[in-house]
């Protein structure tokens, strides 16, 4: 193409350096209009793309858990994988989590790369010593000589209506846990981008997605429908810039916040929005780094509140930018009660816009209790 354009340029006296120049432009422009250029696509059929290239680009991904072939995934997050790739690299399995997470992680030994789905991450609990004890510990324990490319993933945290037992969210447990990464999306290019990046990865990775979230629809731009899109592992994403208070949020609490940050917007305050995007590693340095920009610090998650990912992030910001807060650290999370079943109780149990609200208000001094 360029030799193309060179010839005509050169006919109609352009200079090589000019027309260097005028390539250079057009990549610069090109690029711009790549990056745009956005078209709407649920978090579920984000998830099937991501599922759907990487086990295309690599003989070695496969996937395996309960009703991911014949029926498509409980969620149909596994659409159309049994027709393209056959039952070996599609593996329905019986319900047992114990068992077939173990037969995913010996597989990751060998050096295959297994995608391990649970119908809820509430059933890995089952599975949970093959999680912890043999994916995270064994490159550490070998000595770097044994790495486990398998990632875990598959619905965390309160749906509706399906009460105490498969309600939790498991961001706070397996991110204290060394040796795992741990990545929870919320936008159908986070969920597309960090998928593809925990495939890839050689370590253990626990994704954690939102029942609620499969159906939702978010712009994705044209750069990340391109097969080679990755997101950082470790790095959060600003959703929304401000000045008066920052607010930390992940999965299904980042709509919440940016819900929150439209209301206190017409009331004077400038809300800050992270997208964590990873528990672990967290991004600690943007987190600092907003806090040390609006002097507040509102951490949402619908998880309980004791030892959370929100009581982490706040610990990081009294130890590396105490001297910056302007008022006390405020912590939005889940109850600290098993779920309630009860429709009007099951809404007290997690966190609301409104309780965003008021938070920043507290943390800006005004009358909000």
């Amino acid at each position: 193409m360029s030799g193309i354009i060179g010839r005509r340029m050169a006919n109609r006296g352009i200079s090589a350096f000019n027309m260097n120049q005028f390539m250079l432009r057009s990549r610069v422009f090109a690029s711009r209009k790549f990056s745009s250029a956005a078209k709407e696509m649920t978090v579920r059929d984000a998830l099937n793309s991501a599922l759907h290239e990487e086990m295309s680009a690599d003989p070695k991904v496969f996937i395996m858990g309960e009703e991911v072939g014949e029926y498509q995934g409980a969620y149909k997050i596994s659409k159309g994988l049994l027709d393209k790739y056959g039952p070996e690299r599609v593996i329905d399995t019986p319900i047992t989590e114990a068992g077939f997470t173990g037969i995913g992680v010996g597989a990751a030994y060998y050096g295959l790369k297994p995608i391990v789905e649970f119908m809820t991450f509430n059933f890995s609990m089952q599975a949970i010593d093959h999680i912890i004890n043999s994916a995270a510990k064994s490159n550490y324990m070998s000595a770097g000589q044994i790495s486990v490319p398998i990632v875990f993933r598959g619905p965390n945290g309160a749906a509706a209506g399906v009460g105490a037992q498969h309600s939790q969210c498991y961001a706070a447990w397996y991110g204290a846990c060394p040796g795992l990464k741990v990545l929870a999306p919320y936008s159908s290019e986070d969920a597309r981008g960090l998928l593809k990046a925990a495939i890839r990865d050689p370590d253990p990775v626990v994704f954690l997605e939102n029942e609620l979230l499969y159906g939702e629809s978010f712009p994705v731009s044209a750069e990340a429908l391109d097969s080679s899109f990755c997101l950082p592992i470790g790095k959060s994403k600003i959703e929304r810039e401000g000045k008066d208070v920052t607010i930390t949020a992940f999965s299904k609490m980042v709509g919440y916040a940016l819900k929150a940050a439209e209301i206190l917007a017409k009331e004077g305050i400038s809300a800050e929005v992270i997208n964590l995007r990873s528990i672990r590693p967290l991004d600690r340095p943007t987190i600092n780094a907003s806090v040390r920009k609006t002097n507040r610090l509102v951490t949402v998650e619908e998880g309980f509140p004791q030892h959370g990912v929100g009581a982490e992030i706040c610990a990081s910001v009294v130890e590396d930018s105490f001297e910056y807060l302007d008022a006390p650290v405020e912590r939005i999370s889940g109850a600290d009660v098993p779920m309630p079943y009860a429709a009007n109780l099951e809404r007290m149990a997690v966190p609301q816009v409104e309780d965003i609200v008021r938070a920043a208000k507290r943390a800006c001094y005004r009358a909000a209790k």
